[in-house]
Order: structure tokens, then C-alpha cells, then sequence
């Protein structure tokens, strides 16, 4: 096993985790550390055009994302769907999180800052995260694993956050004190929807 950044890879077969999101390869590739697995991105293997993202579900997108890398490496591929579900904000985030707001070209300080001024006028704060990892196999067959985390808004960002992952630092899951990006990376994986997701991925490559 070795270190790319801050990233652990195992040698073995060459796995795709099909996102250019710094903080969610880190998240991820930390969850099935010790598999005999070599974790490569997108722009490692210098593919710059993006996937289709047009379903109108978490699930549908990861997996035309899954399908669109595995059609150009022809490797096992692993992406991500994923997004906040916000009460009071009803159905404006969801798959259109990072599109929301200051939009898709907005700076994650620029995106939070917009995302936080919002949430001042709505008394509730609750929210959920949602985590939609789909896997498409060496042979060619399709899997997706769901995860879900609870939680509530903060007012302010209390901790600093991986890129890509603003949110993080200003929701607080159910049952701590501390918003995600404040937890170890142990505490975070068992917690969060993307940490669920990523075990219940981890247990399907572990007993196949």
C-alpha cells in the first residue's frame, strides 16, 4: 500500500472512481483502503469531458455517470450521486445541490456563503443527506448502494472542509456535537450518507 497525496491506494485491479471531487475520492478511497485495489480518477487517466448528469434521481445520475466512464476505460467503475435535502427549502437542492444558488461555477466559498445567507430566513434547519454510489462491475453489471445522514444546519461554518464538500463544515448529524468536517475520518465514514454508501460498496467488492 502506498500514499498519493492524501490518498491510500492498495496494488491490485485498477478501480475508476469517476469524480474529479478531491473530497469525495479522499472519502471514499478511505473507506476500501486494505482491498486489492489501485483507486485512479478521471484526471489521472486525462479524461476532461464531463458525464451526463439529466436523470431526476440521485440513482439515475450516479449511474449514467458509471456508465459513461466505463464506456471509456472499460474499467470497474465506482461513482457518486449525492446532495442535501433541506426542509425548508423543499425540493430546491436534492441532485441539484451543487447546481443550486451561486451555481456550478461558483467557488466552494463563494457556493456556502450564498447557501448560509439563504438559510438565515427559514427557522427550520433540518436536513438530510443523500449518497447514491453506482458500480459498474469488470463484466459489465450494474449495483448501486444508498446511504442517508440526518442532521441540522448551523448557522455558521464551525469547522474547515475538505474540497469540494462545503456543506460539511455547517451540518451537524444526529447524535454529535460537531458538524461532519469537524469529525475524524473514522467517525465520518461510519456517519455519513457517503460513508454508508461506501461500506455497503466496500462489503459487495469484499464478498465477490
Amino acid at each position: 500500500m502506498h500514499r498519493k497525496g492524501n490518498i491510500l491506494y492498495s496494488r491490485g485491479v485498477q478501480l475508476l472512481l469517476g469524480t474529479n471531487n478531491p473530497g469525495k475520492v479522499i472519502e471514499i478511497a478511505e473507506v476500501l483502503q486494505g482491498l486489492p485495489l489501485s483507486v485512479v480518477t478521471p484526471q489521472e487517466l486525462e479524461i476532461a469531458e464531463p458525464p451526463p448528469e439529466t436523470g431526476d434521481t440521485f440513482t439515475a445520475n450516479a449511474l449514467q455517470k458509471a456508465r459513461f466512464y466505463f464506456e471509456k476505460t472499460k474499467l470497474p467503475t465506482v461513482t457518486d450521486d449525492s446532495g442535501i435535502i433541506v426542509e425548508a427549502l423543499k425540493n430546491e437542492l436534492g441532485i441539484h445541490t451543487r447546481r443550486w444558488g451561486a451555481g456550478p461555477e461558483a467557488s466552494d466559498a463563494e457556493w456556502i456563503a450564498h447557501f448560509l445567507e439563504r438559510m438565515k430566513e427559514e427557522e427550520n434547519k433540518r436536513a438530510a443527506f443523500v449518497c447514491v454510489l453506482a458500480y459498474i462491475d469488470p463484466l459489465g453489471a450494474t449495483y448501486t448502494f444508498e446511504g442517508r445522514c440526518e442532521g441540522t444546519i448551523t448557522p455558521t461554518l464551525e469547522a474547515d472542509y475538505l474540497p469540494g464538500l462545503p456543506i460539511s463544515a455547517c451540518f451537524m448529524p444526529e447524535g454529535h456535537d460537531s458538524v461532519f468536517s469537524a469529525l475524524t475520518i473514522e467517525q465520518k465514514n461510519s456517519t455519513s450518507h457517503r460513508g454508508k454508501a461506501a461500506h455497503a460498496l466496500r462489503h459487495h467488492l469484499s464478498s465477490s
